[in-house]
């Protein structure tokens, strides 16, 4: 396993974690100021500089993409297909411009959730159904655009809005599915927030294989946790052994940006100096 704790070369910033604190232009020069090398951006805050300016200010601070947010929401009704599609072309399309290694994919829950305005369900297996046919119709796009697609199965408790992918193993058979030959053209993204209860993750961690495996995110489980979306733990403030999971994902050759993504409000109302400070002490001493 990496030793991390004298520098912080493989750390990444999920832009996310400090969304309230500075738009994403202040976010890259930041984190440049710090050495930190890489970010993860969420589309709207591309959208909100625009994405030229965007492009620009990466490049110009000498930063990598660790990953880009997000792709999917790939569940909907025959009305809301077409827009579903188009949509995720776009993010491809973007991740390719702003030199992402891969588009992570938030597949979407229930239709309705997902795409309002979609007649209702409550057949959540149709919907992860509606998820692999979706993902097969725009790979052509993403193999074209050289961008690899990494789902990420999210905790449970977001499976009816967010995602009805909850698991390694359900994010694996998909890839088996449109990838038999295991190329990494569609992968994982693992985040340590949304696995860390599953007691089947670590044999479906040493199922994924190093092209496959494609992003690594970072936070804790805070006990009590007060808020199902925005109240994520700093690494170390919870129960989660993060170490053994970097082991686990570092024994199938994963050797990118450990990415930290944390939507928290607590965070969010803190100074942006003092949550990248002590983002950086936590990663060098307890990820």
């Amino acid at each position: 396993m990496r030793d991390l704790s004298n520098d912080h070369n493989w750390l990444s910033i999920n832009t996310a974690t400090v969304r309230q604190q500075a738009d994403l232009i202040g976010i890259v020069e930041a984190c440049a100021r710090r050495g930190i090398r890489a970010v993860s951006p969420w589309r709207d805050q591309v959208a909100h500089v625009g994405l030229e300016r965007a492009v620009a200010a990466v490049r110009d601070a000498g930063l990598k993409l660790s990953g880009y947010c997000r792709g999917g929401m790939l569940t909907s009704d025959a009305a809301h297909r077409q827009e579903m599609l188009d949509e995720n072309r776009r993010a491809i399309d973007e991740a390719a411009a702003l030199g992402s290694p891969c588009l992570v994919m938030v597949v979407g829950g229930l239709p309705q959730y997902s795409r309002p305005g979609s007649d209702p369900s409550k057949d959540i297996r149709a919907a992860q159904a509606q998820v692999t046919e979706a993902l097969a119709e725009v790979l052509p796009h993403a193999q074209n655009a050289g961008m690899p697609l990494a789902i990420e199965p999210l905790h449970p408790m977001y499976a009816a809005d967010r995602a009805c992918v909850n698991t390694v193993r359900q994010a694996l058979d998909i890839c088996d599915r449109l990838d038999p030959q295991r190329t990494g053209v569609v992968g994982v993204a693992i985040d340590t927030y949304h696995v860390w209860w599953d007691s089947d993750v670590w044999s479906q961690i040493a199922r994924i294989g190093k092209k496959r495996l494609l992003a690594f995110h970072v936070c804790d489980w805070l006990v009590p946790t007060k808020d199902m979306l925005l109240d994520r733990g700093m690494m170390g403030d919870g129960v989660i052994d993060i170490p053994a999971y970097r082991r686990a994902v570092e024994a199938q050759g994963f050797d990118g940006f450990v990415e930290v993504e944390l939507l928290s409000s607590d965070w969010w109302s803190r100074p942006l100096d003092e949550v990248l400070d002590t983002v950086i002490a936590r990663y060098r001493t307890v990820v």
